[in-house]
C-alpha cells in the first residue's frame, strides 16, 4: 500500500553546490543517478534513479555553504514560514512559487540549522525512497532513505519541529545521557529522526541535517567515494540501525551511506 505523506515528512532533498557538473558526475558514478537540467527553472537539476526522481541540485551563488538541504512537507508554506518566525527561527529563502510544481522556502530552525519546506503542486516529492527501520534497509539502493538532525538543542528542536511542521507522533528511541534520539514517527516508515549531538559535535561545528543514501554494499561504496575524489568522515561500521558510514563528495559536501549489515 503506498505511503501517504504527512505534514513534516521529508519529501525532497537537493544539493547546493559550487560545481554542478562535478556533482552530476560524482553522484552518477556512485549512486547510479542520471540528471536532467531545467533551463526554465534556473538550470535546476533533477537526479533520477531508474527513471524516478530522487534528489535535486542547484548551482551555488556563493551566498551560503555547499550542502544537502532537506525539505519537509507542508500543506501551506506561507503558514509554515509564519510559524518558523513565531517559534524562534528565521527565513533564509522566502516562500517561492515554482510554476505549478509547488512552493518552497528555506529556514533556519531555532538552533540555526537550515531546513527547507515544500508545498506540493504537481510535484509531490520523491518518486523513489528507501525505507530504513529496525536495522533493515528496503528498496534503498541509490535512494534517499533516512534524514537526521544533529543538534545541541535537542529538546528545543523537538518542540520546534512539532510546533512548526506538525510532527504528530514522534517516538523516543533512547533518552539516556549517552544517546538521546527521537524518530519523526512512531510507526514504519519512520523516515528520520533527531539526535542529541551535544557530546559529538566538535567545538565550533554547527548542527546539521544529514541525508543517508542507500548502498547495496556500504564498504564498496565508501571505497568508490575515495576513488571518485571524495573523502571519508566516519568509516563503515555495523550499528543496531544497519551498516553506516559518513563521507563527503569531492567538493566537501557531507552525506551518509547506509545499508544492511555485512
Amino acid at each position: 500500500m503506498p505511503y501517504e505523506t504527512r505534514p513534516g515528512d521529508p519529501v525532497w532533498t537537493d544539493i547546493y553546490t559550487t560545481d554542478p557538473e562535478a556533482a552530476i558526475a560524482f553522484y552518477g558514478e556512485l549512486l547510479g543517478w542520471t540528471a536532467e537540467i531545467a533551463p526554465e527553472h534556473g538550470n535546476y537539476i533533477t537526479f533520477r534513479k531508474d527513471g524516478k526522481a530522487v534528489a535535486g541540485g542547484v548551482a551555488s551563488d556563493g551566498s551560503g555553504p555547499s550542502q544537502w538541504t532537506v525539505y519537509l512537507a507542508s500543506p501551506d508554506a506561507e503558514a509554515t514560514a509564519q510559524a518558523v518566525t513565531a517559534a524562534g527561527g528565521m527565513t533564509a529563502v522566502p516562500v517561492t512559487e515554482v510554476g505549478d510544481l509547488g512552493k518552497f522556502a528555506v529556514f533556519g530552525d531555532n538552533g540555526g540549522v537550515g531546513i527547507g519546506v515544500w508545498e506540493s503542486g504537481t510535484m509531490t516529492g520523491f518518486e523513489s525512497r528507501g525505507i530504513a527501520g529496525g536495522g533493515h534497509w528496503e528498496d534503498h539502493v541509490g535512494a534517499p532513505s533516512w534524514f537526521e538532525l544533529h543538534t545541541r538543542g535537542y529538546d528545543d528542536a523537538l518542540k520546534f519541529y512539532t510546533e512548526v511542521f506538525g510532527w504528530q507522533d514522534p517516538f523516543t528511541i533512547s533518552d539516556i545521557p549517552e544517546f538521546r534520539y527521537t524518530t519523526i514517527h512512531s510507526t514504519t516508515p519512520m523516515l528520520g529522526g533527531v539526535m542529541d549531538s551535544t557530546n559529538f559535535l566538535p567545538p565550533g561545528v554547527p548542527g546539521y541535517w544529514r541525508v543517508y543514501f542507500g548502498a547495496e554494499d556500504v564498504d564498496a561504496s565508501v571505497r568508490r567515494v575515495v576513488e571518485l575524489g571524495g573523502s571519508v568522515i566516519s568509516p563503515p561500521e555495523d550499528t543496531p540501525y544497519g551498516r553506516l558510514a559518513a563521507v563527503a563528495d569531492p567538493t566537501g559536501v557531507p552525506f551518509s551511506l547506509g545499508g544492511n549489515k555485512s
